[in-house]
């Protein structure tokens, strides 16, 4: 069975319901998830990341994801890591999921594999949050084949 980390970045705690529905998912599909809402870099031990993130402010990180990021900057190789993001925005702002965007660039420059690209989920679209997540899931699913 493969198992993931599941990182959480929420302020207001619509990213964490997102996670939460996203976890179930994939625990259907027969992937185990190590699900972390107040990420530690040390703790996320698993080759494979899924990051769940909504952006603050005027295109910040989530307040609960600050020492992870910190964390992350003082990392020099994320080389084997595997890794997704959804992020959670509001497209009315020009920091639109900027969260999402440059925390996949950071494992980025730090090493690490982007599977699939960003999924930016507008919270101005009729469809739920959950619901675009859930919808996505098969590509990120398929990518870890």
């Amino acid at each position: 069975m493969q198992t993931l980390d599941l990182i959480v970045g929420s302020q207001m705690g619509s990213a964490e319901y997102v996670a939460e529905q996203v976890v179930e998912s994939l625990e259907s599909h027969g992937i185990a998830v190590n699900l972390h809402e107040q990420p530690e870099l040390e703790t996320c031990q698993q080759t494979l990341w899924l990051v769940v993130t909504s952006t603050y402010g005027a295109g910040d990180y989530p307040e609960n994801l600050l020492p992870f990021i910190s964390a992350l900057n003082n990392t020099t190789d994320l080389q084997g890591l595997r890794f997704a993001v959804i992020g959670i925005g509001d497209s009315s702002y020009d920091t639109f999921n900027y969260a999402a965007l440059n925390l996949a660039a950071l494992l980025k420059e730090k090493g690490a594999t982007l599977l699939v690209d960003v999924e930016k989920i507008d919270v101005l679209q009729p469809d739920l949050p959950e619901d675009t997540a859930i919808a996505w899931l098969p590509k990120f699913i398929d990518s870890i084949a």
